[in-house]
């Protein structure tokens, strides 16, 4: 499907669903509130449109022909840290949990409201392509360096030398947040507001996203900085 003719600097949306029906609905609610749209109807078809196109966010249903809706945020990860939106299932509360490990930034649950969807896809955005506020200087804490600025984050080894850290937006809000004062703990409740303002994703999500989080730390060398507080949240601490 072609878009309507708008600027380029207009962002582009990839919607994967292989209901017509659905599909046409969601990209005419899209468009209409100004997003490019272009539409793909199977998984191979979105892999495809995704190298293509390099879209500034995809909508991906989970349930897909060709390729299933889950393998292809695995092989969009793999390559390529753009927005992911995943529309579930009423009843796939185990779905929405993989997807959230894998790197999905939202998920929305079918039947869904399409002007709902659309607000999902535009405080995305918002997130994704906001500014962060200037700061003085990189944070350090630990062997851990943050630069907000520059959206980067490095582990340091004992010799100096920096092994950056691929995260995903959340991963980074939580890291940053964390790191900003390191020994605090932070509740979960805490960590939704001010890394996922615009989600109304449960608690538990939290959870799946700081686990991907620390297994990237482990694979750079830095086990157990980040500490869960049983029955209250999380906090970083640092090595003296």
């Amino acid at each position: 499907m072609n878009t309507f003719a708008q600027p380029a600097s207009t962002p582009l949306v990839l919607v994967v669903e292989d209901e017509p029906a659905i599909a046409s609905i969601l990209s005419a609610y899209l468009e209409r509130d100004g997003l490019r749209i272009r539409m793909a109807q199977d998984g191979e078809e979105a892999l495809q449109s995704f190298r293509q196109l390099r879209p500034d966010l995809v909508l991906l249903d989970i349930h897909l022909p060709k390729v299933d809706g889950v393998d292809v945020l695995r092989m969009i990860r793999n390559d390529s840290e753009v927005p992911v939106i995943m529309v579930t299932a009423l009843a796939d509360d185990v779905d929405k949990l993989l997807a959230l490990r894998l790197g999905a930034d939202d998920y929305v649950v079918k039947p869904f409201n399409p002007p709902e969807v659309v607000a999902r896809v535009r405080a995305v955005l918002r997130r994704t392509q906001a500014k962060p506020a200037a700061i003085a200087a990189p944070i350090r804490v630990g062997p851990i360096e943050i630069d907000v600025e520059a959206h980067s984050a490095a582990v340091y080894d004992s010799a100096g030398h920096a092994t950056p850290l691929a995260l995903t937006l959340t991963e980074f809000r939580l890291l940053a947040c964390l790191a900003a004062q390191p020994r605090r703990c932070f509740s979960r409740a805490y960590l939704i507001e001010n890394c996922l303002p615009e989600s109304d994703a449960l608690e538990r999500v939290i959870d799946s996203h700081l686990s991907k989080l620390r297994r990237k730390l482990q694979l750079a060398g830095q086990e157990g900085l980040i500490e869960t507080v049983r029955g209250i949240g999380y906090r970083l601490w640092p090595w003296d």
